[in-house]
């Protein structure tokens, strides 16, 4: 059975991260059996700090230490490296309670290495294939998920607030997704909304409005904190109204 891959993006600053790391914590309590993997694809690595967790190597380290190889023209060696890419992203993964987790990393380095990004890319594919959910938080932009995560998304789930430039990015993001990205389904989320009477006005085209989740303290709070999002308490707005986003879309 093929997994359930949700991948968030919008513009910077609208509350991907915190919005991801709920979807995780959702996930793990209403499926416990089942496997789930949160993929850090922003290169700050905010999930992990979310989840509380400490990832030791992310892809992007495993990428750079190929590419090291063969700029120093050690061929053999940087193609082992790839042959063992495959276990070293294994390695990579880090075990919870309830999911896993998975670091891109850094921008990647100057340069063209298509072939080596290409398969660790289908690596990634790989790995994914093996859980039930994943769930990407990923930087502004579609290009960065489609070039070094994966090419095929089940559910794509655009986050944005109430600004022109939010609903702006979406939209564009929507357009490229349709060239760049399969996907099954497309959805907004319209995050941290202080005043709700202004929903009325928001024009979000031919995306299909999933939810909005009013500005919660709680959140907040957690951010400024570092806390772990995983022990966020089930009452919150943010959790209430993301579960009804999630079954609208029929992801959960």
């Amino acid at each position: 059975m093929e997994p359930t891959i949700i991948a968030l993006t919008g513009k910077g600053g609208v509350g991907k991260t915190s919005i991801s790391a709920t979807i995780v914590k959702i996930l793990t309590e209403r499926y416990p059996d089942k496997k789930i993997l949160a993929i850090d694809a922003d290169p700050a690595i905010g999930l992990a700090t979310a989840l509380g967790v400490t990832p030791k190597i992310t892809l992007n380290d495993i990428r750079s230490e190929i590419i090291e190889s063969v700029e120093n023209g050690n061929t053999k060696d940087a193609m082992e490296l790839v042959s063992e890419s495959r276990y070293k992203i294994f390695e990579a993964i880090v075990q919870r309670d309830g999911f896993a987790f998975l670091a891109i990393g850094r921008p990647e380095a100057q340069g063209c290495y298509c072939r080596i990004n290409s398969y660790l890319k289908n690596v990634i594919e790989m790995i994914s294939s093996q859980f039930d959910y994943v769930v990407i938080d990923g930087e502004a932009g579609i290009e960065q998920i489609n070039r070094r995560v994966m090419q095929k998304v089940t559910h794509l789930l655009l986050i944005s607030d109430v600004s022109r430039k939010g609903i702006e990015v979406i939209k564009t993001i929507r357009e490229v997704a349709e060239e760049m990205v399969e996907f099954d389904r497309v959805g907004v989320l319209l995050n941290r909304i202080e005043d709700m009477s202004v929903i009325n006005e928001i024009n979000t085209g031919e995306i299909e409005l999933l939810g909005v989740i009013p500005r919660d303290k709680n959140i907040l709070h957690y951010d400024i904190g570092g806390r772990n999002f995983m022990e966020l308490p089930n009452d919150t707005d943010v959790v209430l109204e993301l579960e009804k986003a999630l079954e609208k879309f029929n992801v959960i």
